[in-house]
């Protein structure tokens, strides 16, 4: 009898119980909290909007605010602060890949940053220029237009992940070498802003007003800037900030020489920004109309006529 209970004692010993439903449940909850657990030490929670490049671009946006505000009347100041933000466009980017914080959000945010700031350059060129304000209100659209389509395109017709500087050398060599090219890439940016600052700096430095703003109500008579017996901006203008006055203003403040030589060695490649821009234009909309023919194919259209 006793060696009977041995052995039972030693089957229970070593069959363990079956485990109840209860119990099955508490197991799975612990190993449920104890992966989570071991999730959330190895990934440290992250604020995107604090990684250093996006810092950065902050950083940019507070520099063309700056510039922005002495645009007017304080080109030197004005020139320093815009160039600065435009070099930060750089340094973001390696800032990114150094850091490991590449963000769609940072891509996002430098490609607006960028097309914001040489929109509003461009508005005051079309201000400080009229005779041209034309070409710089066309120089805008086709900046804008050319980026959204060509972003827009992307997320449609690319998978999730793509970024828009990822072009397909057989859709597009140009843009193929403009994006993956980070030389290529950063002298037609920089060259194309280094134009538009010309630009800028010509319309102080140009040598004769327009006519009719330099007459004084005598008859044949006029003012050449920067004579002393000429009367003071408010008794010719009645508003200061009037574009009359701020050409006034602006007459003669700088020499013309620099900008110039400047204006001449960056025009050819602001050119040739404009014309990678049309591309890109073009490019963007065959693909959407690549993928709107597939999108018809696929839904059975256009639909046959029926022949009675």
């Amino acid at each position: 009898m006793s060696s009977v209970r041995t052995r039972r004692q030693a089957a229970a010993v070593s069959t363990p119980a079956t485990p109840t439903p209860m119990a099955k449940r508490d197991q799975q909850i612990m190993k449920e909290n104890g992966s989570a657990k071991a999730a959330d030490e190895v990934h440290i929670k992250e604020n995107i909007f604090l990684f250093w490049p996006n810092v950065i671009g902050y950083f940019r946006i507070v520099l063309a605010f700056g510039a922005l505000y002495y645009m007017p009347l304080h080109p030197r100041t004005c020139s320093l602060l815009y160039s600065i933000s435009c070099l930060l466009d750089a340094l973001d980017g390696y800032a990114a890949r150094y850091f490991e914080q590449s963000t769609r959000f940072g891509a996002v945010l430098d490609m607006v940053t960028d097309r914001c700031t040489t929109a509003c350059l461009l508005v005051f060129l079309a201000s400080a220029w009229p005779r041209w304000a034309l070409l710089f209100q066309g120089l805008i659209s086709l900046d804008l237009a050319s980026h959204y389509i060509h972003m827009y395109a992307t997320l449609v017709m690319g998978t999730s992940d793509q970024s828009h500087k990822k072009v397909d050398k057989s859709r597009s060599y140009i843009l193929y070498l403009y994006y993956t090219n980070k030389t290529v890439l950063f002298l037609f940016c920089a060259l194309n802003e280094i134009c538009f600052i010309a630009l800028y700096l010509l319309s102080f430095s140009s040598p004769l007003l327009s006519p009719s703003l330099l007459q004084t109500g005598t008859t044949g008579s006029t003012l050449q800037p920067g004579n002393p017996s000429a009367p003071p901006a408010s008794s010719l203008f009645a508003n200061p900030y009037s574009a009359g006055a701020l050409e006034l203003a602006r007459a003669n403040k700088m020499d013309s020489f620099w900008p110039w030589v400047i204006f001449g060695v960056s025009f050819p490649v602001m050119a040739g920004k404009q014309i990678i821009n049309v591309v890109q234009l073009v490019k963007a909309c065959n693909w959407l109309a690549e993928g709107d023919i597939e999108a018809r194919k696929a839904a059975g259209l256009p639909r046959k006529i029926k022949q009675k």
